[in-house]
């Protein structure tokens, strides 16, 4: 019985993600979530919590489910960095892809909205943020990029920015060729280290 409450549970936050992916957290509603979830008020109140109660597991949900995908595409970083990091986009980009899901990305509608929401979700938005940099980061830096900090901050930006493009009808072509151009100054920067390190 415990089990099939936690794959009806599963269910229900998935819904409830999507519906805040696909609307935003300002212009989600309670009725909205008890439309997409198809719990009651005082059910979800009474299993989920308020309205930032689970927000806030949404996101950690979404921020746990492709922070899994990003680590995974970024494993072999070490020995073959582009590859990885063309890896890494490939995440976003197939989600963008997916005509299941919503366009965008739920990480980056929260942070665009923190001025409106409560500091506890502000706040995690920020931290989410903070660990996508933070595994780019490592990667490069397991790399050995001698920039590996800026370029960092850098494709996480870019990253994030393929979402809001998406959102604001990007084209596949488009998306990819931002992309393209990220991972061709990478190379450059690769190909600029090697000479350096030759002429010494």
């Amino acid at each position: 019985m415990a089990g099939k409450k936690q794959f009806e549970m599963d269910v229900v936050l998935d819904a409830a993600m999507v519906q805040f992916w696909r609307a935003g957290y300002a212009d989600t509603s309670l009725d909205d979530l008890s439309k997409a979830t198809g719990l009651n008020r005082s059910s979800i109140y009474s299993s989920l919590g308020d309205k930032d109660a689970l927000y806030l597991r949404c996101l950690d949900r979404y921020a746990a489910r492709y922070g899994d995908q990003y680590d995974q595409a970024l494993a072999g970083a070490a020995e073959d960095p582009l590859r990885a990091i063309q890896a890494f986009f490939e995440v976003t980009l197939q989600r963008i892809a997916d005509p299941e899901l919503p366009d965008g990305c739920l990480v980056a509608q929260t942070a665009m909205a923190i001025p409106v929401l409560s500091p506890e979700v502000a706040a995690r938005a920020t931290e989410v943020l903070s660990r996508q940099h933070a595994r780019l980061r490592t990667a490069l830096r397991a790399a050995k990029l001698a920039d590996a900090d800026d370029f960092a901050i850098h494709l996480a930006a870019v990253n994030q920015s393929l979402a809001v493009m998406s959102r604001a009808g990007a084209s596949p072509e488009q998306l990819r060729a931002i992309v393209d151009i990220s991972l061709e100054a990478l190379s450059r920067s690769r190909k600029g280290k090697r000479a350096t390190a030759n002429c010494r």
